[in-house]
Formats: C-alpha cells, sequence, structure tokens
C-alpha cells in the first residue's frame, strides 16, 4: 500500500514539473509571438506576394492572371531598366566609394589625441544623416539650381565652366545626387569607423612607434587589419544601399523624377511601374532581379575585401 502511494506521488511530482515546464515555454513563445506576428504580417507575407506577383498580370485591382517567365523577358528587354541600372551603379559608385575612404581618413584624425573639440566635430559630422530629407532637398535644389546664379554654376564658373541644367543634364544630375548621397552618409561611416579605431589597444601603436614605425606604416599595417570587420560591415551595407537608392533622386528631381531617364534609379523604375503605370507583375519581377543583383553585388565586395586583406597577411 505504501509503495503505491509512493508511486503515486512520484507520478504526480513528474506532472507537476512537465506542467511548469509546459508554462514556462509557453510563456516563452508568448514574449517572442509579437515579433513573428508582426514580421509576418509587414516582412514575410509581402515577400512572399511579391515572389507569386511576379508570375501574374496584375494592375491592383482586378483578377491575376498568370503570364509564367513574361515579366521578367519584359524587364530585361526594355532599355530603360538597363539604364536605370547603370544609373544605379555610377550613382552607388560616385556616392558609396567616396564615403567610404573619406569617413576612414576623417575617423582616424578625431581619434587623435591632438585634435581639440572631438565631441563638437563628431556631432556636427553625423548631423546629415539625422537631418531630414526634406531639409536636404531644399538645401541642394537651392545649391543646384538650373539657374546661371546659382552657387554650384557660380562656383564652376570661376573654373572657365559654363552654367549647368543640373537636374536635366546626363551627369549634373548623377554628380549632384551622389553629392547629397556623399554628404548624407560620410558621418554616418565615419561614426562607425571611430567605434572601430577607439577599440584598438593603444600599446600596439606604442610598441610600433618603439620598433621605428611612422604614422603611414602604423595605418597601413596595424589601423587597417583591425579595422577590417568594420570595414566589411560599411562596404556592405553602402553596396546595399547605393543599388537601393531612391529617396535621394525622387526629392531631388521632384515631379520630374519619374519622367526623365537621366538619374532613374532600379527602384525608382520599379515604383514607376507599379504606381504610375500599374503594372506589379513587372514591378516585383523587377525587385526579384534587384535582390539577385544586391546579393550578387554584396558577395562580391565582401569576397573582394575579405581577399585583399587575407592576401596583404599572407605576403
Amino acid at each position: 500500500m505504501e509503495s503505491v502511494e509512493k508511486q503515486q506521488r512520484v507520478s504526480s511530482a513528474k506532472e507537476s514539473r512537465l506542467s511548469e515546464k509546459k508554462k514556462d515555454m509557453l510563456s516563452g513563445y508568448l514574449y517572442v509571438a509579437p515579433f513573428f506576428i508582426i514580421f509576418g504580417i509587414i516582412g514575410l507575407y509581402p515577400a512572399v506576394f511579391s515572389i507569386v506577383l511576379a508570375f501574374q498580370d496584375w494592375n491592383g485591382l482586378g483578377e491575376m492572371d498568370f503570364v509564367g517567365l513574361r515579366n521578367f523577358t519584359v524587364v530585361l528587354q526594355d532599355p530603360l531598366f538597363w539604364k536605370s541600372l547603370y544609373n544605379t551603379v555610377i550613382i552607388g559608385l560616385m556616392g558609396t566609394a567616396p564615403q567610404l575612404i573619406v569617413g576612414l581618413i576623417l575617423a582616424y584624425f578625431l581619434n587623435m589625441a591632438a585634435v581639440r573639440f572631438t565631441n563638437f566635430f563628431r556631432v556636427t559630422i553625423f548631423m546629415p544623416y539625422i537631418t531630414s530629407m526634406v531639409a536636404v532637398a531644399l538645401v541642394f535644389g537651392v545649391f543646384f539650381s538650373s539657374n546661371e546664379t546659382a552657387l554650384a554654376n557660380y562656383v564652376i564658373g570661376w573654373f572657365g565652366i559654363d552654367p549647368v541644367s543640373w537636374k536635366t543634364s546626363e551627369w549634373g544630375a548623377k554628380f549632384a545626387i551622389s553629392l547629397m548621397v556623399f554628404w548624407r552618409w560620410v558621418g554616418y561611416n565615419t561614426i562607425i569607423y571611430l567605434a572601430g579605431l577607439q577599440s584598438i589597444p593603444k600599446h600596439l601603436y606604442e610598441a610600433a612607434t618603439i620598433d621605428g614605425a611612422n604614422k603611414v606604416q602604423q595605418f597601413m599595417h596595424i589601423t587597417i587589419p583591425l579595422l577590417k570587420p568594420f570595414i566589411l560591415l560599411t562596404v556592405f551595407m553602402a553596396t546595399v544601399g547605393a543599388l537601393q537608392l531612391f529617396a535621394e533622386p525622387t526629392v531631388f528631381l521632384g515631379s520630374s523624377a519619374f519622367t526623365r531617364d537621366e538619374a532613374m534609379t532600379v527602384v525608382m523604375y520599379l515604383y514607376r511601374d507599379a504606381f504610375n503605370l500599374g503594372s506589379f507583375g513587372t514591378a516585383s519581377a523587377t525587385a526579384i532581379l534587384l535582390l539577385i543583383i544586391i546579393v550578387g553585388a554584396a558577395a562580391l565586395n565582401t569576397w573582394l575585401t575579405s581577399g585583399a586583406g587575407r592576401r596583404k597577411k599572407g605576403a
């Protein structure tokens, strides 16, 4: 009789422990459930729907009509798509490559102990990143106005260059938008590099100085190798951001953003197809093509950046 009661107590204890575990698991799932619900609604569902839509003919209101790969064929045979891809790459190179180099140089000088008012300069450099795009557009719209008296035309007039119609010329629009991208994001990359520089132990520079290494040698053989994770991060983010460029050219060009092709990017081409022409199928096909391009470009940039570090280390 006692053994039976003992077995019952043991089994009831096990059941209580199992119920406690189930309660803990349930509470854990409830804590993380809001994130997965929101992600499913605004993240996963639109992505899956876009993939499905890439194989449909749909104007946003009527019934969908399955067309297979026709949307991809239409996009790839459209000269404007290739023109927008060309614009995206050129503006990306002109706007992002200089900001990474200048950001690294600025971070290096801001990290020097001899520089005074470093906090002021850090805040000043980071200000463009948090500035409203509307304010940025107003400033650059005035600076790069097509009028002969605009500040940009006044500056280039010092060198004997004729006034440029910045918003309608092929390279004028690209240069103005690239400068806007550079101005807005150089401070962001500077702060990231500055955080990386502050994580490098000071005794490495002291030992290099004792060994006779100058500042350039310390920068090339200590700073750059130890900043590699931060450089990879900024290169990856800059590549993705450049290929998704939309806000800067749209705000700068204004009403002519989707009617002219001098500075139309791939995302602007996608937006034009979906919301101006009502062709959501080709817009979704463009989005998938852009995703493939972004993954390939980011992987190539990461491989080249990390490969350069490996070759240097091996040498």
